[in-house]
């Protein structure tokens, strides 16, 4: 493996169900001693034998990291992909993929529920460097066909489930409006995790992740990934990531990868609290709306169920009250901590359209102000219910 590829190949650790290439692929253990936990790296530069003479591939800690190409070889694995890409952070990674797949003129057509500091980094950021981009509903396929249709589209970008109003969008049928449009499938497959959706079998050309959500798992590290198949995609992206060096640091990795390990455990937990969550709201004459695809009332929920191994841990959820209601139930939690972020074990409460939306307010992807969103962690179903209950007696 040369210095200048800074992902690498699963097709060694592959091998086996979902939970056995957690934990083995890109985890042999270190040769000198029998540690079954490969040491961190910590070092930036590596000795050379001569002048170019690198130890297999090793040269500068920006370029390769043998703890950040652990954590790049298992995440390939995981999703299904060849190559992946360790970033410092989720936006980190988003933002050296598109510099890497576009040029100024280029168009983007993304849903117009997206993660508001996505939005906000393509038409705030990238905006001015001359990337458009038009928000539109990715459930009307008619149209997102004619959004593609200008010839100057380069990226299809979805999420799905979407934050944070959870709905679900038909990834082989977009995969193939894509393409048909000579544009780029892209995926933003946080929510579900490789564990419960991978997107590159249904057609996606590349798969984006926040770690520091249900990947990294603890709330206790911040990242990003990449996954492609594509060589030259991967080419093109880690030339961006080696110029640009937004990289995970060596312990940021570690942790990652310990983190990736017990995933599909959590998510099993997640789906199960999440469901029981969703089914409990529904019954509440509080609440006007339940946003959770494991619902079968949800407008996406057969399809879903296609994608799907499972439904996830976020509930999202609009209240009769408002937004004073909103405001009210959010403060009145005490196992679910009023905070951003989401995919921890620990359940937290965000209320969007002040918190992880705020940036969005006032466009077309607005959150409405009476909708909270609750990442449910792997605590005990029924002390969840009671701490939702005891906020509904605080209304």
């Amino acid at each position: 493996m040369s210095a200048s590829e800074s992902s690498l190949t699963s097709e060694n650790n592959a091998k086996g169900g979902f939970n056995t290439r957690a934990v083995h692929a890109g985890q042999a253990f270190e040769p000198r001693t029998g540690a079954v936990i490969p040491p961190v790296h910590f070092s930036t530069t590596y000795a050379q034998d001569g002048i170019g003479g690198l130890r297999d591939g090793y040269e500068y800690g920006r370029g390769t990291n043998p703890t950040r190409d652990a954590l790049q070889e298992q995440l390939a694995a995981l999703e299904g992909g060849k190559h992946a890409f360790s970033f410092s952070s989720g936006l980190a990674a988003e933002d050296s993929l598109i510099r890497a797949l576009t040029r100024p003129g280029d168009h983007i057509v993304l849903g117009n529920d997206a993660y508001g500091g996505t939005y906000r980094l393509i038409s705030r950021v990238l905006g001015e460097w001359g990337i458009t981009n038009k928000p539109v509903d990715m459930a009307d396929l008619d149209a997102v066909k004619a959004a593609v249709a200008d010839g100057k589209t380069r990226i299809l970008w979805v999420e799905t489930p979407s934050n944070p109003m959870m709905k679900i969008s038909d990834l082989a049928a977009l995969a193939e409006i894509a393409h048909a449009a000579g544009a780029l499938f892209v995926v933003d497959n946080t929510f579900a995790t490789p564990y419960l959706q991978q997107p590159l079998s249904f057609g996606a050309d590349v798969v984006v992740h926040s770690t520091t959500k249900y990947i990294g798992g603890h709330s206790d590290v911040v990242g990003g990934a990449v996954i492609v198949n594509d060589d030259e995609l991967a080419e093109k992206i880690g030339f961006v990531q080696f110029a640009v060096g937004a990289v995970s640091g060596p312990m940021d990795a570690f942790l990652t990868t310990r983190g990736l390990k017990t995933l599909g455990v959590r998510m099993d937990r997640h789906s199960t609290n999440g469901q029981a969550v969703a089914e409990f709201l529904l019954q509440r004459p509080e609440v006007s709306h339940v946003l959770y695809p494991g619902l079968k009332d949800h407008p996406g929920h057969e399809l879903a169920a296609k994608q799907m191994k499972s439904f996830g841990g976020v509930v999202s959820f609009r209240l009769k009250g408002g937004e004073a209601a909103a405001r009210k139930f959010a403060e009145s939690l005490r196992l679910f901590t009023l905070a951003e972020s989401l995919g921890g074990i620990e359940s937290l409460v965000n209320y969007p359209s002040e918190m992880t939306h705020a940036s969005v307010k006032g466009t077309e992807l607005a959150v409405p102000v009476d909708l909270l969103r609750l990442s449910v962690g792997i605590e005990e179903e029924q002390d969840l219910l009671a701490d939702l209950d005891q906020a509904f007696g605080a209304l």
